[in-house]
């Protein structure tokens, strides 16, 4: 079932045509939900945390696999360079977990950055700005480990995911905030992409260490604030797409697939996507970019995954889902198509909504 699971995967990545297409899971807090277990308790143990993210998966009834296989909420302060507010720490035990953007990093670290070295300044700004005052038990060192790709496939699912790739916008986006970092971009341009180039070689390497070592088939590369939404044609083209494209091919270059999950709304430049690797890349939106639209211009050349938006999953009846995602898999698929809800499926999803968006898939 491993097997079959992967290979149909795999065949939809590289284009061909699969046996059926196949679902692909994403999720986190929905785990606790579904199963009726505190967040605290989800969150605080990685044993409970890898057990309870499987319950969820037998729950919903199955699928081909999924795109990550446990969580560590202080995961997204790497993710965001950002603080995170995490339930049973700073929130009520059965809160969801937030990422709290402010303004971390003043403008004058720019100088520091550069005269330092990414990796030097990156390990001190986690240690003394982001992660300071996190209990100690939340670390690594402290945490039981545990064989999270080795329990997913005893019960025979895929984890794609190897590890998370931030570009550099959204490191510093993160880090300044939104507000103060978009003036950033307008007051001191040539000074930011300096610092971009500067992190940019640093970012991807461990991921596809990581990956490579572990035998997971993708790195996750993602995007949101750096959407083209958010920036004018030429800000997006000197400050997101270079790098963006960059680490796409650093990981397609080791062999492996580049997940781009991109949050917001990417239609204006699908067709920059044409640039990138054919058949080795996932295009994974999350109900804001237009997905018929991004078909119809990179068909043939990037899988398409998607695009169950969180709304949808939360708020509309099992039938809905089922015949949005009928209509998805028939004109999206059979070849180059997975399905999958729009980001991760929402912490208040309804349970039967989910097993809906599976039924469409695998009957």
């Amino acid at each position: 079932m491993y097997a079959e699971r992967l290979t149909r995967i795999l065949k939809a990545v590289a284009l061909e045509e699969p046996d059926r297409v196949p679902v692909v899971l994403e999720y986190s807090g929905f785990a606790a939900y579904a199963t009726g277990t505190p967040m605290a308790e989800f969150l605080g143990s990685p044993v409970k945390n890898l057990d309870t993210m499987i319950r969820a998966f037998h729950l919903i009834g199955g699928g081909d696999a999924v795109n990550y296989g446990s969580f560590w909420p202080y995961g997204l302060c790497y993710d965001f360079m950002s603080k995170v507010r995490v339930p049973g720490v700073d929130l009520p035990d059965n809160e969801m977990w937030q990422v709290a953007e402010t303004e971390l990093m003043k403008r004058d670290d720019y100088d520091r950055l550069l005269n330092t070295g990414w990796p030097e300044f990156f390990d001190r700004f986690m240690r003394e700005d982001i992660l300071n005052g996190v209990p100690d038990e939340f670390f690594p060192p402290k945490r039981k480990p545990v064989d999270v790709k080795g329990k997913w496939r005893d019960n025979g699912v895929p984890v794609l995911s190897g590890g998370d790739v931030t570009t550099p916008i959204e490191l510093l986006c993160g880090a300044r905030s939104m507000a103060e970092f978009f003036m950033d971009l307008i007051e001191i341009p040539d000074k930011i992409e300096a610092v971009m180039d500067t992190i940019v070689p640093h970012l991807a390497d461990k991921a596809i260490r990581r990956a490579q070592k572990l035998g997971y088939p993708l790195v996750w590369i993602g995007g949101w604030r750096a959407a083209p939404c958010l920036l004018s044609p030429a800000m997006w083209n000197r400050f997101v797409w270079p790098y963006f494209r960059k680490l796409v091919y650093e990981v397609t270059d080791a062999g492996l697939i580049a997940l781009l999950h991109l949050d917001s709304d990417w239609t204006r430049e699908l067709k920059r996507f044409k640039e990138l690797p054919r058949g080795k890349c996932i295009l994974a939106l999350d109900g804001e970019t237009d997905i018929f639209k991004a078909k119809s211009i990179l068909d043939d050349h990037l899988c398409i995954m998607g695009d169950v938006p969180a709304s949808m999953l939360y708020l509309e009846t099992p039938d809905e889902i089922y015949a949005y995602c009928t209509r998805l898999i028939r004109e999206l698929g059979p070849k180059g198509f997975i399905l999958q809800s729009g980001c991760d499926i929402p912490a208040n999803a309804g349970l039967k909504n989910v097993q809906a968006m599976v039924a469409a898939a695998i009957g």
